[in-house]
């Protein structure tokens, strides 16, 4: 069987062998199997009803029932009859059915299992128990004594499963039967299969049929004729193909090859001759037929030859053609290379006439709308057009000059083709009275001239008409066709998403330095750590997506941000505002440095990779950052960087530092992780951020860019971050940049110390009192009375829930800033959250009172474990009377 396919008909016979030998050696097992079990039933209840009648009767058992100790006496003879009876037990018990002996010698003096009320009544009791030795058959019979008395019961039986079956005799006879039949069928089906091999070259029935589906398919759907000529120069088969190319008759199969109707006399010698030829041409009627013939029996089989036929009557033709399309192709390569070579408008349009003059046409000149020319949308007709290219094979041809403003009456070429925004071709200028009548005397010159032909083509992008492409021909060529018409329409519509991109280029630039300065911050949060200056400069050249923020945290720290998408236009000013978003998210989260820029390198990522799906011309490469935290309870400073410059530091005395932070890569190239490096700030330090349009430029090396900067800052420590900010722009910055530039300059302050309270707390309820009544002293201290109320609950729920659910150490920390912060800190990191408990519910109404009784609050990771923030605002100064 090895090899057949369950599919064949020599499988399927031995599938169905197989399936009746398993049904009867199944039928035949089943059988046997319900008739052992009635013989084992059987058996076990007559053994039992003997073996248990036989000991009730033996001479000896009533003289030891009498005896002081029956199961001394009886427990021997027991086991000794049932070992020779060949039963599993033998219980002889009392009238209340506590057994005198068993084979297991802990249960004598237990209760027999098993009815005892019908033997009593002197019957012979036969049933089936789950007993101590298992599933069980047993028989119970009555002891009488000379009177007739029952005085005592005798129990025999055994376990079924030890009832020697006929199965285990019968089975292997069945079972060997079964295989016998089973080999048998084998050896049948395997002779049936080879014998079907042989006939059928080893292919299934399915595999027969679609084999010849296919060959009908293909042999008269196939665009080449297929002709088979026997040995004796009959036709043995002709496809579609070859009875339409040698046009012969339905009845054409089955005769003699001289005998067909029409054939050329050399065509009829070459089909009867057998030889082999190989695209040899042959006339058949006013077709051209390429004709290739080979012999059928080279692998054995019948004699005869085997022709293919192809009609090549067009190949001649094709062949001019592909001479004229050859060229045509190479100039649109050419023109795919010259034009748009600068983004600007007047150029690009010499680009087109240089490359249509003189391979597609003899003179060429370009008409744009005047607004065009300054960034500004077309008008909606042909007038106001100004001529800014003009090439031809000769410098004196009659046509308007570079530099004219031009209005095309509706009747010429180039008015119509404005308003539809299709070609126009005038093959006989010298017959176009709608062309000469819009300026007659030149149009006259310009017949006069040799110029003969026009092909007037519409500028357009985007669906909009910019202006016309006008091409002309002069009496050294022949006029224009309709096929070139789409030649005329590829050149143009090369140079018209130039010319569209040259004159949405400086509006893209207004417009994206409007939406990037949109997206920056217009004014700075209001905060105590830090006195900022800032500055954004857009370049000249192309808005990019440099960026910066000052963001308030929690605990009276601030955030420093500034970034650099790489880019420039409206893309990379919208991907800033997204990161800036982002940065402002994630900020909310209280994140360390390390940590956001990890998120935010998530998220470039995924940005590229969206972007680069639906466009990759407007992927996003990456983008750089600086993201610092500064804490002016503590004077420190967390920075991480990813693809960034360093900041560089002004201490108090004036000098100039750039700190060595971790170098992380630059946003979205994934695979690295960012580092945390913190400072420890002495207050007055200036923190200067910048991105590279400050510090590097072409003319100069960036070693060079940072020395200027360094002499910028250094030796004014007192200088106000503004007047900094624009020392430093006058220093390193051209007058017209070529990059953006921003520029973030934070002095630093430190808050008092008698502005901070802090508390260690013990792991004791009892602890909160004190607490609480501690930070009431110190709001009283603060002259903020009028907050005790508020702050002793929140600071109760807060360290209640940090005792109870924390760990050491539990801190509690006061923060007299803009706002009352309390903080509350203990060692592990599960976050609470805000619910709304229900009437029925004791508890869950902690959180809430807290958000109810504070401005804001919150939670913040550290390394130690967290931290529950809560601000209160500070109540508004009393007016004095």
């Amino acid at each position: 069987m090895t090899g057949k396919s369950p599919r064949s008909v020599a499988g399927q016979v031995f599938v169905l062998q197989v399936a009746l030998v398993v049904l009867l050696v199944a039928s035949a097992v089943f059988a046997l199997m319900l008739q052992s079990q009635r013989d084992t039933n059987a058996e076990a209840r007559r053994r039992s009803v003997a073996v248990a009648q036989t000991f009730a009767h033996s001479p000896g058992v009533l003289a030891a029932l009498r005896t002081p100790d029956p199961s001394t006496v009886l427990q021997p003879l027991t086991e000794a009859g049932r070992r020779s009876a060949g039963v599993d037990f033998i219980v002889v018990m009392d009238t209340m059915g506590i057994r005198y002996t068993h084979p297991l010698p802990d249960r004598i003096g237990r209760r027999f299992v098993g009815a005892i009320g019908p033997s009593l009544a002197g019957k012979v009791h036969i049933e089936s128990v789950d007993g101590p030795l298992g599933q069980e058959v047993q028989a119970t019979v009555p002891v009488r004594n000379t009177g007739g008395r029952v005085v005592a019961l005798v129990s025999a039986g055994l376990k079924v499963k030890n009832v020697t079956s006929q199965v285990d005799r019968q089975l292997p006879i069945i079972l060997a039967g079964g295989a016998a039949a089973l080999g048998l069928a084998t050896g049948v089906t395997a002779l049936v299969g080879r014998r079907l091999r042989r006939q059928t070259h080893s292919l299934g029935p399915d595999e027969m049929s679609r084999m010849y589906d296919h060959h009908d398919a293909v042999l008269h759907s196939v665009r080449e004729g297929v002709l088979i000529v026997g040995d004796d120069g009959r036709l043995l088969l002709a496809n579609d193909e070859a009875r339409r190319l040698l046009d012969l008759p339905p009845d054409a199969e089955g005769r003699p090859v001289t005998q067909l109707p029409g054939l050329e006399s050399e065509t009829v010698e070459l089909l009867t001759s057998g030889r082999v030829v190989t695209d040899e041409v042959h006339l058949a009627g006013a077709r051209l037929l390429a004709v290739n013939q080979r012999p059928t029996d080279r692998d054995g089989g019948p004699k005869g030859t085997v022709v293919t036929l192809r009609d090549s009557t067009e190949l001649q033709a094709l062949s001019g053609r592909a001479e004229v399309a050859r060229e045509r192709l190479e100039l649109l390569y050419d023109a795919g290379l010259a034009i748009g070579t600068t983004l600007d408008v007047a150029r690009t349009a010499d680009e087109l006439a240089q490359v249509a003059v003189p391979r597609f046409a003899d003179f060429v000149s370009v008409d744009l709308a005047d607004g065009v020319l300054h960034g500004e949308e077309p008008a909606t007709t042909a007038t106001g057009m100004r001529r800014i290219a003009v090439r031809g094979v000769q410098d004196d041809s009659p046509l308007y000059e570079k530099g004219r403003l031009i209005d095309f009456l509706p009747s010429t070429p180039q008015a119509r083709g404005y308003g539809t925004g299709h070609l126009e071709l005038v093959t006989d200028l010298s017959a176009a009275p709608g062309w000469h009548a819009q300026d007659p005397e030149r149009a006259a010159a310009i017949v006069d001239y040799g110029i003969h032909s026009l092909i007037s083509a519409p500028i357009q992008a985007r669906g909009v008409v910019l202006g016309m492409a006008n091409f002309w021909r002069s009496k050294e060529h022949g006029p224009f066709d309709e096929e070139e018409l789409s030649l005329a329409e590829e050149l143009v519509a090369r140079a018209a998403v130039s010319i569209d991109n040259a004159r949405r280029y400086a509006r893209e630039h207004a417009l994206a330095v409007t939406l990037q300065r949109s997206l920056l911050p217009r004014a700075l949060p209001e905060q105590s750590a830090l006195e900022v200056g800032y500055r954004y400069l857009p370049a000249q050249s192309g808005v990019s997506g440099d960026w910066f923020d000052v963001i308030p945290l929690p605990g009276g720290r601030v955030a420093l941000v500034v970034g650099d998408v790489v880019g420039h236009g409206l893309h990379a000013a919208a991907t800033m505002g997204r990161l800036r978003t982002a940065v402002h998210n994630f900020s909310t989260l209280d994140m360390p440095p390390d940590e956001l820029l990890s998120h935010l390198d998530d998220l470039v990522g995924r940005i590229d990779q969206d972007e680069a799906c639906t466009d990759a011309a407007a992927a996003v490469v990456g983008a750089t950052c600086l993201y610092a935290i500064y804490d002016p309870v503590t004077r420190r400073c967390a920075m991480a960087r990813a693809g960034h410059l360093a900041p560089a530091l002004v201490a108090p005395d004036g000098s100039v530092t750039f700190p060595d932070l971790p170098h992380g890569p630059p946003l979205g190239l994934g695979g690295m992780p960012f580092r945390t490096a913190e400072l420890e700030l002495a207050e007055g330090t200036q923190l200067v951020l910048y991105t590279d349009g400050l510090v590097e430029d072409r003319r100069r090396d960036l070693d060079v860019g940072m020395e200027l900067l360094c002499q910028a800052l250094a030796g004014h420590p007192d200088r106000p971050p503004e007047q900094s900010c624009r020392a430093v722009l006058d220093a390193l910055l051209p007058s017209r940049p070529k990059d953006d530039v921003a520029l973030l300059i934070a002095r630093t302050h430190a808050l008092p110390p008698d502005r901070v309270a802090d508390w260690d707390v013990p792991p004791d309820p009892a602890a909160v009192a004190g607490i609480r009544l501690a930070a009431t002293g110190k709001l009283d201290e603060w002259g903020l009375s009028e907050l005790d109320f508020s702050m002793e609950l929140v600071l109760s729920e807060l360290v209640t829930n940090a005792i109870r659910y924390g760990c050491e150490p539990i801190h509690v920390r006061l923060i007299h800033d803009r706002t009352l912060i309390c903080e509350v800190s203990d060692g592990t990191s599960t976050s609470p959250h805000l619910r709304y408990a229900a009437t029925t519910e004791e508890g869950g109404r902690g959180l809430f009172l807290v958000s109810r009784m504070t401005e804001r609050w919150g939670t913040r990771y550290s390394p130690q474990g967290k931290v529950i923030w809560a601000e209160f605002p500070l109540p508004e100064p009393t007016a004095a009377r």
